[in-house]
């Protein structure tokens, strides 16, 4: 062997141990088999409705409104709180677990964010008919995504970086920017019940 080839060999060794933390690092695309792994993960990603390839904030939204639907049969008010308390601690559980291990601070796939903050606006605006209930979606999803004021400083406010190790502060800031969107929404919609009557 010449010298050049064991020169290279010897090169090829000192650089993978560096480029090895980079990809460990590196995000990690949420699937069908990523959930499955880890009952945190069913959680955070809604059951299955973040893996959406389009738009899965809306389509755990739309989730919510549906398993809220089925729910709200066997459901009463007292029992709805309490699910949505216990679901946002075991949410800041699985959101915390599941970000870290996609090794983001904020993945686009977890939904379980919008599933309780949803939940938590139509708690608190039914009885109403479809339309109403549309009339919340539709306002939950723009501020949301629009992110508007109070609701991009809420989002701001825990957020990690990326390529950093995902801690308790980004778990709770997931959700803590939807339950705000959440406020925004209710906001709105105790502004136009009060000025239409």
């Amino acid at each position: 062997m010449s010298s050049s080839s064991n020169t290279d060999t010897e090169q090829a060794r000192t650089e993978a141990p560096a480029s090895a933390p980079e990809q460990d690092l590196a995000p990690r695309r949420a699937t069908a088999g990523f959930m499955l792994r880890h009952p945190a993960h069913w959680i955070a990603l809604g059951f299955g409705s973040g893996l959406a390839p389009k738009a899965p904030g809306t389509v755990g939204t739309l989730w919510a409104w549906a398993a809220f639907l089925v729910l709200d049969v066997w459901l009463s008010d007292a029992q709805w709180g309490w699910l949505i308390a216990g679901g946002t601690l075991l949410g800041w559980w699985a959101c915390t677990v599941t970000a870290r291990n996609l090794r983001t601070p904020d993945p686009g796939a977890i939904v379980w964010d919008e599933v309780l903050a949803f939940w938590a606006v139509l708690w608190l605006v039914m009885p109403t008919g479809f339309w109403g209930q549309a009339v919340a979606f539709a306002l939950f999803r723009f501020f949301d995504a629009a992110k508007p004021g109070p609701v991009r400083w809420a989002d701001g406010l825990f957020k990690g970086q990326r390529g950093r190790p995902v801690g308790w502060a980004q778990g709770f800031g997931i959700l803590f920017d939807d339950f705000v969107a959440a406020g925004c929404t209710l906001l709105v919609i105790a502004l136009w019940r009060s000025l239409v009557g």
